[in-house]
């Protein structure tokens, strides 16, 4: 395997600080951050080794965390990248994504302050962020009319809809409130985040796989079906609705099992064991296969009483969501600053950590205590401490072949 240099042969030294020259720099580089730190101390807190912040529900605060600090970031970064290349716009940059960064950490910071911010402030100063973010987006979107990609602003509504609900029930006390909305807020937001990889994983895994196999010379391509499609799609948006409404049960366990068998038919036309090999293109495949474990989880445990919820729950934000976020983050970066796609032996590593943190978290479930919980979690810190060992520089500094962004 070729390892990556850091800069390129021949390209000349570069010192310039490039932070904030696109989104994805800023955010790609805030996820994995937050991602390490917040599990550790999550671990920490769950060990009873640090107290945790003054939250109406510890648990509930830790699942906030992972899905409003850390995939979030993880979105905006994506967003503010995959709008300016679909629609023309220029990126972001400056003083406005400064402020767009700054909203997302005061929103960290209010959230882990405790007793020092009210509870009603931090989550005014939480939810402050997606509008923000769809304020950024929104324009150039609707310039042109309403079309397929106006889904993304879509997103963020039902993000910042699940958001609501989760700090109602953490906010909720100090208001003599009893709003007991958080986990199906929670379920809302892991569900649109499933949403989002099955319409934009849709569209990427098969393309950048076809890519490779025909520079590979391949006559057997990646295939596609728009009827199924539409179906793996109406599936995950139904899963969505039903689940919102109704919470777990029966009927929202059948149509998860419907949107499993969905989603596999699509991965199993993709031609995912061409790319073994070339772990860059491979773990888009296996963030993939995460959102079909998960939903298969997810369906099983309605029916199966021995079968903790929490284990589709953890397939679907550990193994999907972080497998995913980590693939697309590795491969935007070298290819938005000029580089090569190929995937650092180190950034492979990362990849694998990701997958055992699933894993282990799976486990856990079967076999309760502190030690698999805690393995679990620093598989995980690890992965993206890990990736930032590599890709932190590569975030930083300008494009070596000297273009924007």
């Amino acid at each position: 395997m070729t390892v990556l240099p850091l800069t390129e042969p021949g390209a000349p030294a570069i010192r310039r600080f490039a932070l904030f020259e696109a989104g994805f720099r800023t955010f790609f580089l805030l996820a994995p951050l937050y991602a390490a730190c917040a599990l550790a101390q999550w671990i920490l807190v769950y060990l009873g080794v640090v107290a945790p912040p003054g939250m109406a529900s510890p648990t509930l605060w830790h699942a906030h965390e992972m899905l409003y600090g850390f995939a979030t970031a993880g979105v905006a970064g994506f967003f503010l990248t995959a709008v300016p290349n679909w629609t023309g716009a220029p990126y972001v940059r400056g003083l406005p994504l400064m402020a767009l960064a700054g909203t997302w950490l005061l929103g960290r910071i209010a959230m882990n302050a405790g007793a020092a911010i009210p509870p009603v402030a931090a989550a005014a100063i939480d939810l402050a962020f997606l509008p923000m973010l769809a304020a950024f987006i929104a324009p150039p979107l609707l310039r042109n009319g309403i079309g397929r990609n106006v889904f993304l602003l879509v997103v963020l509504l039902v993000l910042w809809g699940g958001d609501l609900a989760m700090q109602a029930e953490l906010a909720g006390p100090s208001l003599g409130i009893d709003a007991a909305s958080g986990t199906r807020g929670s379920r809302v937001a892991i569900d649109i985040l499933a949403l989002l990889i099955t319409v934009i994983g849709g569209r990427i895994v098969p393309a950048f796989t076809t890519t490779f196999l025909k520079l590979r010379g391949d006559q057997s391509l990646p295939r596609s079906s728009a009827m199924l499609d539409r179906l793996a799609i109406g599936a995950l948006a139904l899963l969505m609705l039903v689940e919102a409404i109704l919470g777990s049960g029966p009927v929202t366990g059948a149509v998860a099992l419907a949107a499993a068998l969905a989603q596999v038919a699509r991965l199993v036309q993709w031609r995912g064991l061409a790319t073994l090999r070339v772990p860059i293109l491979l773990v888009l495949h296996l963030g993939y296969a995460w959102l079909v474990v998960g939903l298969a989880l997810k369906g099983a445990a309605a029916f199966v009483e021995t079968l903790p919820e929490t284990a589709a729950l953890h397939a679907l934000t550990v193994g999907a969501v972080g497998t995913m976020m980590m693939a697309v983050m590795s491969r935007a970066a070298l290819g938005h600053t000029g580089r090569k796609l190929v995937a650092h032996p180190v950034t492979v590593t990362a990849y694998a950590l990701v997958s055992l943190a699933a894993l282990l978290r799976l486990t856990a479930g079967a076999f309760p205590g502190v030690a698999l919980l805690a393995a679990s979690g620093s598989a995980w810190s690890l992965a993206w401490v890990a990736f930032l060992a590599i890709y932190m520089p590569i975030l930083i500094r300008p494009r070596i072949d000297g273009q924007p962004g």
